[in-house]
C-alpha cells in the first residue's frame, strides 16, 4: 500500500542439541582412565592401549566435534575448550608413540613437563572463564590445572610420589567432568534438577 511500510520482525530459536555432555564425557573418561595408570595401580604396559585408544577418539576425536557444535551455537568458551583439549589429547597420543616407537624422536622428561606446564596455564586462565557457570564446571577446571602442573613437576623432578597423587588428582577431576556430563543430560531429560551442578547457568 502506498504511503505504508510493515516491518516483519522474526525470532530464531535454536533447536540443536547441548554439544557439552559430549565433550565433558570425552574429556572425563579419557582423563579417569590416563590417571588410573598414573596412580600406579595399572602398570604403564598394561594400560597404554587403552589410553591411546581413548585419547584419540574420546578425549580427541569426541572433544573436537563438541568443539565444532559449540562454535555453531556462539559459544567461544565452549568452543576453545573442547578444541582445545581435543588437541591436547590428540598431540599426548602422538608424544607417547613417538616415545613408544620413534615415529619422531622420543621426548624428553623435561620437555615434556614444560608441554604440560603450559597447559595448566592455559587452564587457569580457563578456570576463570568458569566463574560466571555452574559450579561444578569451575571445580573441573580448578583440579585440572592442578594436575596440570602436578604432573609437570612429576616430570621435572622424576619423584613418583608426584606422579601417583597427581593420578589421584586426575581421576577426580575425570570423574567431575563426567558427572556434570551425566548432569547435564539427567536434569534436559527430565526437566528439572536430578543432579545438582551447582548456581549459574551453562550457555546452550
Amino acid at each position: 500500500m502506498a504511503g505504508h511500510s510493515e516491518e516483519l520482525l522474526a525470532t530464531w530459536k535454536d533447536t540443536t542439541a547441548n554439544p557439552a555432555p559430549l565433550g565433558l564425557l570425552g574429556f572425563g573418561l579419557t582423563t579417569m582412565m590416563l590417571n588410573i595408570v598414573n596412580t600406579g595401580r595399572v602398570g604403564a604396559a598394561a594400560g597404554i592401549g587403552a589410553v591411546l585408544a581413548l585419547g584419540l577418539f574420546v578425549g580427541g576425536l569426541a572433544q573436537m566435534i563438541a568443539g565444532i557444535m559449540e562454535w555453531k551455537k556462539g559459544n567461544t568458551f565452549g568452543t576453545v575448550a573442547f578444541v582445545g583439549y581435543g588437541s591436547f589429547w590428540i598431540s599426548l597420543v602422538f608424544i607417547l608413540l613417538s616415545d613408544k616407537g620413534g615415529l619422531l624422536g622420543k621426548t624428553s622428561p623435561g620437555l615434556l613437563g614444560w608441554y604440560l606446564c603450559l597447559w595448566g596455564v592455559f587452564s587457569f586462565f580457563m578456570f576463570f572463564g568458569t566463574l560466571k557457570s555452574v559450579r561444578v564446571l569451575s571445580f573441573v577446571f580448578g583440579t585440572l590445572t592442578i594436575l596440570f602442573f602436578m604432573l609437570a613437576i612429576h616430570n621435572w623432578t622424576g619423584s613418583a610420589t608426584w606422579g601417583h597423587v597427581a593420578g589421584w588428582v586426575g581421576i577426580v577431576t575425570g570423574f567431575s567432568a563426567f558427572y556434570l556430563a551425566m548432569a547435564e543430560i539427567l536434569n534436559e531429560v527430565y526437566g528439572r534438577n536430578v543432579l545438582p551442578i551447582g548456581a549459574g547457568k551453562t550457555k546452550k
